[in-house]
């Protein structure tokens, strides 16, 4: 059965490049896992850490750099949710972590997806389900091998 939703990808960093099957892929599955009722369009928003922390502020009163804030669905308006991601934090975590940039900012979509059906890490015992869940999706992604082909071009400090 086709998903009500449909994605809006707005890609604001420049060196980041990725096919959007790839990401429709992923989000295809990961629609299928939970019971979520949402429909409408789904926005996902990758950002540097500079506007990803001024939207935090902003909206959250938390100018801290994050990686992953999700605003909740408005029905009224056709928007099942919005994930607004740092490819900053992503690049510096996945560094840190020793993983693959792309599964990094990977974890980044999933996180704010189950936010947005009703996860929560605001506390300890809910911090590890939520652990727990990104585990079980993640391992789904690896096993059907539906990894966004995230791709960061070289910086001009790079070189």
């Amino acid at each position: 059965m086709a998903s009500p939703l449909t994605l809006e990808v707005n890609n604001l960093y420049p060196r980041l490049t990725y096919s959007s099957e790839t990401i429709d892929r992923f989000f295809e599955e990961i629609f299928t896992l939970h019971h979520h009722g949402c429909s409408g369009s789904l926005s996902i928003a990758f950002l540097d850490r500079s506007s990803h922390s001024q939207v935090h502020g902003n909206f959250l009163k938390d100018f801290r750099p994050t990686d992953v804030i999700t605003f909740p669905a408005d029905p009224d308006e056709g928007i099942a949710g919005e994930i607004c991601v740092s490819v900053d934090q992503a690049i510096e975590e996945s560094g840190v972590r020793g993983i693959p940039f792309a599964r990094e900012l990977s974890l980044y979509l999933v996180h704010g997806w189950l936010h947005l059906v009703g996860f929560d890490d605001r506390i300890d015992e809910d911090r590890k389900i939520m652990r727990r869940e990104e585990s079980k999706v993640l391992g789904l992604i690896e096993n059907l091998e539906l990894w966004p082909d995230f791709l960061l071009a070289p910086s001009s400090g790079d070189q």
